[in-house]
């Protein structure tokens, strides 16, 4: 599976191919790899550990912001990364350098000593070898896949878990029932950590509640301790002993509105003296997040449909409850104006593609599927049938640049135009220039 790499990632295409990336959901290589390498995962600074389906990435990246504006130096672990592998390690507030990836990689390689392990874990122990030698104040850990054997999941109790909202996605590995992907997801919980949860359906919850209840683990939920909405043009975040007046969080969309209050909440939850109400409401306004309903207007995309009059919005939500929040926010865009809007497409074989554009039914767009560079990327064919079975009329493209020509073609006012599907079609998008390369 292509992951964009570049040349200066000449070390990881080395790891790819010595340790492919098979998922075999298991912690004794993690552990194993960990003790070699002096365990560094005991060696950081306080963390904050986030699962969920959806979600989770913008709730880091708001976590971050509000903390950078309090003054603290932030290490994070991300994925996937969308152009260069570095996106997934922030040092203290910047992205690790190629050299310094490469430095760690090949001691954690050599401490690994040619043992079975897969590419995700010896990435993630990568991570964590950089974060205990660089000094930090907070650790933000992104799940990469479930949670109870995710490669993150062998770190010390957590200061806080965060569990974002759980729903159906990766049903080869973490199946079918809800009820089971959310006991995955709550394998983040540890005894006596306080854990604050995003809006759940009632049987994800029941899950998250009990796991909580059964370690004893305060626990801190959206819609039932605390609450979120948006009033005069600002978020007010309602909890139990005080109200915050807020700015709008700058990542857009309706969904945004719970992700902030989810961070928020994690982040009061610290009891760190410098979060105070300012620095929530500075990192709310200041969050980035790439890939996420994200604004292009630089860029070979950026540029044509900024030529045109159109606006180019990039989202690499991939599964139904991701596609549901895409269509309400790009669906009040056009009711505010009534531009048409246009959908370029791309999905990995492995999701759910009816139920993807299921969620767009009442939207009617107009639908291009277009291919891109990933060995499991779906032929755009199967997703034009797949569209038509949600009584969807799609059209073949091929490919993104091409597709947006096709879009901007069309008789009419300019659209509102979404490149969605797929983080590896959003990062070929966004790798198309070092202009909006990730920073």
């Amino acid at each position: 599976m292509s992951d964009h790499l570049r040349q200066h990632d000449a070390a990881l295409e080395r790891l790819r191919l010595l340790h492919p990336r098979l998922i075999d959901l298991s912690l004794g290589r993690m552990h194993r790899l960990c003790a070699a390498l002096g365990d560094p995962q005991r060696r950081l600074p306080p963390v904050v550990h986030v699962a969920g389906t959806n979600g989770k990435g913008s709730t880091v990246a708001f976590l971050r912001a509000i903390a950078e504006a309090a003054g603290l130096r932030v290490h994070v672990f991300t994925s996937p990364h969308l152009v260069r592998f570095a996106e997934r390690v922030r040092l203290a507030g910047t992205l690790i350098t190629e050299a310094h990836l490469a430095d760690v990689l090949e001691r954690v390689e050599r401490a690994n000593a040619g043992e079975a392990i897969t590419f995700f874990e010896i990435t993630a122990a990568a991570a964590f070898q950089a974060f205990s030698e660089v000094e930090a104040d907070l650790c933000l850990l992104e799940v990469g896949l479930g949670g109870s054997l995710d490669a993150t999941n062998v770190i010390d109790p957590p200061a806080v878990s965060v569990i974002a909202p759980v729903d159906h996605d990766h049903h080869e590995f973490l199946g079918d029932s809800i009820a089971g992907i959310a006991g995955e997801k709550a394998g983040v919980i540890k005894r006596g950590s306080p854990v604050v949860v995003g809006r759940q359906s009632e049987e994800a919850f029941a899950v998250i509640e009990g796991r909580a209840r059964a370690l004893g683990a305060p626990l801190t939920a959206l819609g039932v301790d605390f609450d979120a909405w948006v009033e005069r043009g600002r978020l007010v975040v309602q909890l139990e002993d005080r109200l915050l007046d807020l700015p709008l969080p700058a990542l857009p969309g309706p969904h945004q509105i719970d992700n902030a209050a989810l961070a928020v909440v994690a982040a009061l939850q610290l009891r760190e003296a410098r979060i105070d109400e300012t620095a929530i409401g500075k990192g709310l306004a200041s969050a980035v997040w790439p890939a996420r309903f994200q604004r292009l207007t630089k860029g070979p995309f950026g540029e044509r449909a900024k030529a045109a009059g159109a606006d180019l919005w990039l989202d690499g939500g991939h599964n139904p409850h991701a596609a549901l929040a895409l269509a309400r926010t790009v669906g009040d865009m056009a009711a505010r104006d009534g531009r048409p809007v246009a959908i370029i497409c791309g999905l990995l074989a492995n999701k759910d593609a009816d139920g993807f554009f299921a969620a767009f039914t009442a939207l009617k767009p107009r639908i291009v599927c277009v291919p891109f560079e990933a060995d499991a990327a779906s032929p755009p064919d199967r997703l034009v049938a797949a569209a038509a079975r949600a009584g969807l009329a799609a059209e073949l493209g091929k490919g993104a640049l091409a597709a947006l020509e096709t879009v901007l073609a069309g008789d009419g006012p300019p659209p509102h135009i979404v490149i969605c599907g797929s983080l590896y079609l959003a990062g070929e998008v966004l790798a198309a220039s070092e202009e909006t390369w990730p920073v």
